[in-house]
């Protein structure tokens, strides 16, 4: 049948629901599914969503108190103590796209919620959804299954105002979920200190924090500050810097409460603000790269109507609101410099050293490239893909492109012959890496390992130049390989700390057994997993069928055509994440420092004898 005799009429109309579309369309709304495993899967977006609620009634000065807990069968809830839904528009509330108060700036000022979606994908997306409404001595509540209205109830009540919802994620669309309660935990303290004072209790821990931004500042920065954080609040901005001995600029930018990982207008605004208060301070025109060079920095913004890039608010878009924020950056920081002089010329002293070798490394980039120039125009360890996303841009949901670190011919070998040539790409690395720990950054640029590195990412001049969404170290699973992975490792933490925390740098897990008979081959990445394959494919009946079990001892052991399910749409990749900031240094210079004696005395008491 040809396009052209297929029938198009009113027939083929059709007009979804708000539950139909949510659910047909899910990434829409939540972003990506997933089963758990990664912070941003689905089901920490809806609990997210819940809790965005009760912060919203805090932000409006209504509650100080949220309650989350979560139940061995999966099961959230959430109890905030805020003003609670109104009890005549509950329903609607939950389950009809664009209904909500938030709409109206008499009752929210400030809102993250503002799309009128969120509690209604919850409620779309979960197998049960039950949500309650305390209000002055009265309740109500209404309980979906499958987003589907069930029952409703209404009488008197002695609890406090507020609201409660419980909700169990659809197993159909978040198969095998599971919830990891550390990432629970890190986003319930980053609510703490973007709202100082709201008190968020969950498994018998309150997360809280009094100073709001410093003391997140404080503790992503302890021990390694060059000073004080300087701190700024006022009605619609927060913010927190200061200076580390670290390569780069590290920020966590918020707006209405929520997490921009991929910050946006407001913290543009920021850093450009950040330039001109220390230049008018200082009354000299210092680059940008050299005022914001070892800055960790916090800035939240309050803003009456957000525009997000999408319904995951990963990003800002409003533009009317930059000017606003570079000034009052401007102002604070000029100001705060002048009042604190002492501080004031650490500030200007780590600039100024800054600058001074940026223009160093400018000479030793120049040598660099003219040298790599000479050798060769290409990269002799690349084989490049042929999708690259613009410069600084992430590409489009559901395009990414990728690059695997390798070691050696072999590997490399194998991941080239089975690869997807249009998004990912291979760099053999020659042999191991330098242990960079310690080392000035004009040490990439002599080396040709790691200059090789920087020109295949396209990271020379600045991590906004990345080429590729994901940075994949794939090395073998012996002492060897982990070792590589660590040398690496310490490369991107010491040198590109921001590339790590903005979560471009992964982790290839490949099996480490394969077990077969003559019916089916099942791969294992762990001793216990082939146990337990050995024992499946053996049988249980008196006579055992044999099993071949094979060891790869190398990624270039498993063929082209093994490794191509390995790297295809079922990757198992561990994203390398950074829980501190501070706590980086401190596990660099331990596992990668000089502390010889003491990382002995560490490997000798944590040794573990196997019996022959």
């Amino acid at each position: 049948m040809t396009s052209s005799s297929i029938v198009y009429d009113e027939s083929k109309i059709k007009t979804l629901s708000s539950l139909e579309h949510i659910r047909m369309r899910p990434g829409m709304y939540i972003g990506r599914l997933g089963n758990g495993s990664h912070p941003d899967d689905g089901i920490y977006i809806l609990l997210k969503e819940v809790i965005d609620n009760g912060v919203d009634e805090f932000i409006m000065g209504a509650g100080r108190e949220i309650e989350i807990s979560l139940a061995a069968d999966g099961a959230v809830t959430v109890r905030d103590y805020g003003r609670g839904i109104p009890l005549g528009k509950l329903v609607e509330c939950v389950s009809v796209i664009n209904t909500g108060a938030k709409y109206n700036t008499d009752a929210f000022q400030f809102s993250v919620g503002l799309n009128g979606v969120g509690t209604k994908a919850v409620n779309a997306l979960s197998r049960r959804f039950v949500v309650t409404s305390f209000r002055d001595g009265e309740f109500a509540r209404a309980e979906f299954d499958n987003g589907v209205l069930a029952r409703e109830e209404k009488g008197r009540s002695g609890e406090r105002n507020g609201t409660l919802v419980t909700f169990h994620p659809d197993p159909d669309m978040f198969p095998d979920y599971s919830f990891n309660r550390e990432f629970v935990r890190k986003r319930l303290k980053r609510y703490s200190y973007l709202n100082a004072g709201l008190k968020l209790h969950f498994d018998g821990e309150t997360f809280h924090s009094e100073n709001g931004l410093l003391d997140l500042l404080e503790v992503e920065t302890s021990g390694t500050q060059l000073y004080a954080p300087i701190h700024h609040r006022d009605k619609a901005i927060e913010f927190a810097f200061c200076h580390t001995e670290g390569y780069g600029e590290s920020y966590f930018s918020f707006v209405n409460g929520t997490y921009t990982n991929e910050g946006g207008t407001h913290l543009s605004a920021f850093r450009e603000g950040l330039l001109k208060g220390v230049n008018e301070f200082a009354g000299k025109k210092f680059d940008g790269e050299d005022v914001r060079e070892g800055v960790v920095g916090a800035v939240a913004v309050k803003v009456r109507e957000p525009i997000f890039e999408s319904q995951t608010k990963n990003k800002l878009g409003n533009a009317d609101i930059r000017g606003e924020i570079v000034n009052a950056v401007r102002e604070a920081v000029s100001a705060f410099l002048y009042k604190h002089t002492d501080l004031a010329e650490i500030v200007i002293d780590k600039v100024q050293q800054s600058a001074r070798i940026r223009k160093e490394l400018q000479h030793v980039r120049k040598e660099a490239k003219a040298k790599a120039r000479k050798v060769a125009l290409k990269i002799p360890q690349l084989k490049d893909c042929k999708y690259h996303p613009a410069p600084g841009k992430p590409s489009p949901e559901g395009r990414g492109n990728m690059i695997f670190l390798t070691e050696g011919q072999s590997a490399s070998g194998s991941i080239v012959s089975s690869r997807d040539p249009m998004t990912q790409a291979v760099f053999s690395l020659k042999g191991k890496p330098l242990n960079v720990y310690g080392q000035p950054m004009a040490l990439l640029y002599k080396n040709d390992e790691m200059y090789s590195i920087m020109r295949a990412l396209d990271v020379e001049e600045s991590i906004g130049r990345l080429r590729f969404d994901k940075i994949i170290i794939a090395t073998d699973a012996d002492v060897d390989g982990l070792h590589i992975r660590n040398l690496l490792l310490t490369f991107f933490l010491h040198y590109f700390e921001s590339m790590v925390k903005r979560g471009h740098i992964y982790i290839l897990e490949t099996p480490i057994y394969r077990v077969r008979n003559k019916e089916e081959t099942i791969y294992c990445y762990s001793e216990r997993e082939r146990s337990e394959a050995e024992k499946k494919l053996a049988g249980r009946g008196k006579v055992r069928r044999p099993v071949e079990v094979t060891r790869f001892k190398g990624l270039g052991e498993i063929s082209p055509k093994e490794f191509k399910q390995f790297i295809g749409p079922d990757m198992r990749l561990k994203q390398v994440d950074i829980d501190i900031l501070s706590e980086v240094p401190k596990v660099l210079e331990f596992y990668m420092g000089k502390n010889t004696p003491a990382r002995r005395d560490y490997i000798m008491s944590h040794l573990v004898v196997t019996p022959a």
